[in-house]
């Protein structure tokens, strides 16, 4: 005999299916402050959110704290640009005692429809879920976002790497570019200074001959796991 849902569960169990297929984004002004809606694009220092209310609203990376846009988050830093400091929104990819963001820059084609990514992961913040188009700029031009959700979305180019340890200095760039001898000792600088109180992940350091993505940010994310 087939067991009958009782009415109050069954409501609950599609209210709850709804919110994770409709799961949204929001711009986060501040703390205890922010919209929610549909990110529609994202520049490197300008994001585009339709609201609930289906009013599109431009903020700049100047004037908010980050945003969660398809489960991604891209908090606003300060960085020198060409002897500038100029605000700009660097995706996280590893947080804790140390952050590590990227930066990146994608070739769009204008024309190509976005893909909604349905997975909602854990919101940081807010406390809400997070959804969003992927890889959709203004214009086709130059945008970050590096998550897919694009039908023939093109390899990523140009990602740059920031790292960040609150109270010991500025956000400073990972140069992973450049010549492999030369690149190899300025990031193994760099991280020896943001690690240093770890022995056991100094002396990995101290015997690794290259670095890249991965292994950078495996680095960090192994000393925040043991150092929260």
């Amino acid at each position: 005999m087939t067991k009958l849902i009782p009415v109050p569960l069954l409501l609950l169990v599609l209210c709850l299916f709804s919110f994770h297929v409709s799961a949204q984004d929001a711009v986060i002004i501040e703390d205890g402050k922010f919209v929610r809606g549909t990110i529609k694009g994202a520049s490197l220092n300008e994001v585009q959110l339709l609201r609930d209310d289906q009013v599109v609203q431009k903020f700049k990376a100047a004037d908010i704290k980050e945003f969660l846009w398809n489960g991604d988050i891209y908090v606003s830093k300060p960085l020198l640009v060409k002897n500038k400091v100029e605000t700009r929104f660097l995706k996280v990819e590893e947080t804790g005692v140390v952050n590590l963001y990227s930066l990146g820059s994608n070739s769009a084609k204008e024309g190509e429809e976005p893909q909604r990514r349905v997975q909602v992961r854990p919101s940081v913040g807010v406390g809400i879920g997070s959804g969003g188009f992927g890889g959709v700029g203004f214009g086709g031009g130059i945008m970050i976002g590096t998550g897919g959700g694009r039908k023939k979305q093109k390899k990523n180019q140009g990602i740059v790497y920031y790292i960040e340890k609150p109270g010991s200095g500025p956000i400073q760039e990972i140069p992973l570019s450049g010549t492999a001898g030369n690149k190899t000792e300025a990031v193994k600088s760099i991280l020896l200074q943001k690690l240093s109180d770890d022995e056991d992940l100094v002396e990995r350091l101290k015997t690794t001959e290259d670095f890249d993505a991965k292994n950078v940010q495996a680095f960090v994310k192994a000393y925040n796991a043991m150092h929260r």
